[in-house]
C-alpha cells in the first residue's frame, strides 16, 4: 500500500506533471466556457514552466540534497564491501539489445567497476529488482552481475539482491542477505541527490554504511545562481529534486527513516 501511495504522490508532486495537469484541466475548462478559472490554471502552469524551467530555483532544490554528503575520502583503510543501489540499468532494453543500457544515473555502474578494481578484496553488492509493482519487469541485478563478470570481477566477490523495488527494500533486503559483521566497513554508492534518503533507510535498518555519492548533476553551490538555456534541463532537475523531497517526507511520516533530511554523522 505504501508503494502505491508513494507512486501516486510522487506523480502529482513532480513539477513537469503538475504543469501538464494544470494546463490540460485549464484548457478543458475554457472549452466548457469556464474561461476565468481555465485561464487562471493555464497561466499558473505557464508561470511554473518558466520559473522552474529557466530560473536557478531548480538547481537550488537539487543542491539542497546533493551537497548534504561530501565526496568520500580514502583514508587508507580499505572497505570490506561496496553496496550499489539500482535505478541505473534499463533491464528490458539491455536484454532486448543484448548490450548494457544505462539511464542518466549510469555513474553508479562506472563507480562500481572502478571501486571493484581499486579494492580487489571487497565484496560487491548490487541491490535492485524490478522497479514497479504494476508491471512485470526484469531485475537489474543480473544485468549488473553480467557487467561485473565481463570486467573480470571474481564471481565469489559478487552478491546480487534481486527482489527489492524501493529504497527501503534495498536496505532491508541487503542487510538480511549479507549480514554485516560489527566493525566491517561498507560503502554505499548511489546518486548524490538520492543519498540522504538512502542513508536514512540503511540507518533505520541497523546497517552502518558510509556515503559514496556519485551523479552530482551540478558543479556545486556555484550553480545556485545559474539559469538554464533549455527549459527541459531545469524541469528535469526540478523533477529529481521534488521526487526526493517527497520521498524523504513520506518515508519520515511512515517511520521508515528517523530524520527528515539525514546527514553525515557528527
Amino acid at each position: 500500500m505504501f508503494f502505491y501511495a508513494s507512486k501516486i504522490l510522487g506523480f502529482f508532486t513532480q513539477p513537469s506533471n503538475i504543469i501538464a495537469v494544470l494546463c490540460v484541466i485549464g484548457l478543458a475548462l475554457v472549452m466548457l466556457n469556464r474561461h476565468r478559472m481555465g485561464t487562471w490554471l493555464v497561466s499558473f502552469g505557464v508561470l511554473l514552466y518558466l520559473v522552474l524551467g529557466y530560473s536557478p530555483l531548480s538547481n537550488v532544490l537539487l543542491l539542497s540534497l546533493t551537497e548534504r554528503f561530501p565526496k568520500w575520502q580514502d583514508d587508507g583503510r580499505a572497505p570490506d564491501g561496496i553496496i550499489v543501489l539500482g535505478g541505473t540499468i534499463d533491464s528490458d532494453s539491455t536484454v532486448a539489445r543484448k548490450s548494457l543500457e544505462l539511464n542518466s544515473a549510469g555513474e553508479r555502474v562506472t563507480a562500481m567497476l572502478e571501486l571493484a578494481r581499486r579494492y580487489p578484496q571487497a565484496r560487491i553488492v548490487f541491490t535492485g529488482g524490478a522497479s514497479s509493482l504494476l508491471e512485470q519487469g526484469l531485475s537489474e541485478a543480473p544485468a549488473a552481475g553480467d557487467v561485473l563478470r565481463r570486467f573480470g570481477v571474481a564471481p565469489e566477490r559478487v552478491v546480487l539482491e534481486t527482489d527489492s523495488r524501493t529504497t527501503e527494500e534495498n536496505a532491508a533486503f541487503t542487510r538480511r542477505l549479507i549480514n554485516p559483521k560489527p566493525g566491517e566497513r561498507w560503502l554505499l554508492v548511489t546518486s548524490a541527490w538520492h543519498m540522504p534518503r538512502s542513508i536514512g533507510v540503511f540507518r533505520k535498518a541497523g546497517f552502518d554504511v558510509e556515503a559514496y555519492p556519485v551523479d552530482w548533476r551540478t558543479r556545486g553551490w556555484i550553480d545556485a545562481l545559474e539559469t538554464f538555456d533549455d527549459a527541459a534541463d531545469g524541469l528535469s532537475r526540478a523533477d529529481n529534486a521534488m521526487h526526493e523531497w517527497v520521498g524523504l517526507l513520506s518515508y519520515r511520516l511512515a517511520g521508515r527513516t528517523s530524520e527528515l533530511l539525514p546527514g553525515p554523522k557528527k
